[in-house]
């Protein structure tokens, strides 16, 4: 059994400031070394393609590929996936993607237009990517709700073609991950990952077509990779640690909140779980619960290394109090285990998702509540958003000028590109003018 330790900490003195601080400290996926190997992997597939890819993959997965096409899966490859998964899977995993389809359709934008009393048109028109490329871990890790959360959003939001990319380290795949992808719409799957797959993805190669858009979680050196060809392809985010927060009265059973701090503690020992309540007693018996559940958990140790580290118990005033603490966090995942806990919506600022109520576990939302378990992480739930459809589309501006617009408009544009030197700016609008005065 593993040493359990998790700090604690109080709302109300006086350094609680700079040691909130010191517990959310976390450096990022910047490594020189990995971003050196990094950059030599882009630039080898970006100048020798498939070739470059088989090298690598090769090299880092154990594999022996020859050509390209061994790389390659179809639409039929994964349907075959997916009558291979047993019956309860297969149900689990339609019943969930039924629920994130669902979900992310309400978020679908539509295309507007208004007209002005002259006759001018303004308006937006909504049109989907081209082409998108998911990332999703492989071998031993089975991931399926992955590429559920990253595909199903960009089918809806009518990408025309989903790639995905999965490595398959000593020939391992996942047939889950393939029945997910046949369940989520995947067009192709190339079994390859790693930086490779990141820049096969943008620079594309002769088997693999560039993307417009990169998305799904990897490791470190996929991570490195997405931040250095960002600008050539969107990515979505370089995702940190999971993290949950979790405010709760003291009321809910103590089991159940230490149940989901460790629901993310289990994670990596990066993972941060943070519980906020005013009842220190109710601290104290989920520091309690934490010691005995932890001994259950076949990834104990990677769980009690990540409370010991990046965990804590935090006594609060109350739950405003609590409140402004989540909001200077910024969690990924916050749950608000409280009676009527709606009242306190309105006032929570910043968090990637929101989990309401006693009943309502975080777990849910990984896989099957609705919503992308896609979310900011680090604080970066300050400025961004959960993954959803509106980043697989794009917004156009509409311009239409009638004459009588072209005379309106031309003679303000003028005069402000007159006032800003720029010549051929204010002829190119006055062109359109009825009368252009002197």
């Amino acid at each position: 059994m593993s040493d359990f330790s998790i700090r604690r900490l109080d709302a109300g003195t006086a350094d609680f400031s700079s040691e909130l601080d010191t517990l959310l400290a976390w450096e990022s996926v910047a490594d020189t070394r990995v971003e050196a190997t990094v950059a030599d992997i882009l630039r080898e597939v970006k100048a020798r393609g498939d070739a470059a890819v088989i090298e690598y993959t090769n090299r880092f997965d154990r594999r022996e590929l020859q050509q390209a096409q061994e790389f390659c899966l179809q639409r039929e490859d994964l349907k075959a996936a997916l009558e291979r998964i047993p019956a309860d899977k297969r149900s689990a995993l339609e019943a969930a993607a039924e629920r994130v389809r669902s979900y992310h359709e309400h978020q679908l934008q539509a295309s507007w237009q208004y007209q002005e009393a002259d006759g001018t048109v303004l308006g937006q028109q909504i049109t989907a990517m081209e082409r998108v490329g998911i990332y999703v871990p492989g071998g031993k890790a089975s991931y399926p709700s992955s590429v559920l959360m990253n595909a199903i959003p960009a089918r809806v939001a009518g990408v025309d073609e989903i790639l995905m990319v999965v490595p398959a380290p000593d020939n391992q795949l996942s047939d889950l991950v393939l029945a997910a992808a046949a369940i989520a719409g995947v067009d192709k799957v190339f079994t390859i990952g790693g930086a490779q797959a990141v820049a096969a993805l943008a620079y594309g190669t002769e088997a693999v077509a560039r993307v417009d858009k990169i998305v799904g979680p990897g490791n470190i050196f996929v991570a490195s990779a997405k931040r250095a060809v960002f600008g050539q392809v969107a990515i979505d985010m370089i995702a940190g640690p999971s993290e949950i927060l979790v405010i709760c009265d003291g009321e809910t059973d103590p089991d159940w909140i230490a149940m989901d701090l460790l629901s993310q503690a289990e994670h990596d020992e990066q993972a941060q779980s943070i519980l906020l309540s005013p009842d220190a007693g109710f601290l104290n018996a989920v520091e309690q619960s934490l010691q005995k559940l932890l001994a259950d958990l076949p990834r104990e140790e990677i769980a009690s290394r990540s409370l010991a580290d990046r965990g804590a118990l935090i006594l609060v005033r109350d739950i405003e109090q609590a409140i402004e603490v989540s909001n200077r966090i910024a969690p990924e995942h916050l749950e608000v285990s409280v009676d009527t806990p709606e009242q306190y919506l309105p006032k929570i600022r910043h968090a990637g998702a929101i989990f309401l109520g006693r009943y309502t576990a975080e777990a849910l939302g990984d896989y099957c509540a609705g919503p992308n378990h896609v979310l900011p992480t680090s604080g970066t739930a300050r400025f961004s958003s959960p993954l959803g459809v509106y980043d697989f589309q794009k917004r156009s501006s509409i311009i239409f000028c009638s004459p009588q617009g072209a005379d309106t408009l031309g003679r303000v544009a003028a005069t402000l590109a007159k006032g800003e030197g720029l010549d051929a700016h204010a002829r190119s609008a006055e062109y359109r003018v009825r009368e252009t005065s002197d």
